[in-house]
């Protein structure tokens, strides 16, 4: 006897002259199909999961990948890096402006040995 074969997404499709009948073993491979059967003029398209959940022709984006589904413009991309603490501001020191601190004691090394 022959072991029946699994396959996770069904595919139907209602057109003008009957229906079709599809099944297809991952999202991407159905999701080509139903887009395939629509282009052909089949009015309702409807694809079940592996979890039983039906889609309808306006939900097959569901099945892309998420990578081709979540992917946006450059501009509208947002990181998920913290947001980095301002700097704090600095008074700006002018080199040629005389120094106003107090002339305090320095020793005096005086003259070193010479030999």
């Amino acid at each position: 006897m022959a072991r029946p074969v699994r396959v996770p997404y069904l595919i139907w499709a209602t057109g003008e002259y009957g229906s079709a009948n599809h099944g297809r073993s991952n999202a991407t491979v159905a999701l080509r199909l139903a887009q395939k059967l629509l282009r052909d003029g089949y009015m309702d398209v409807r694809v079940c999961t592996p979890r039983g959940r039906v889609l309808q022709a306006d939900e097959l984006d569901e099945l892309r990948p998420a990578k081709e589904r979540d992917a946006m413009a450059k501009g509208q991309q947002r990181g998920n890096r913290e947001a980095k603490k301002p700097k704090k501001d600095k008074a700006k020191v002018i080199a040629a402006a005389p120094s106003r601190k107090d002339a305090a004691w320095q020793p005096d090394f005086g003259p070193g040995k010479k030999k």
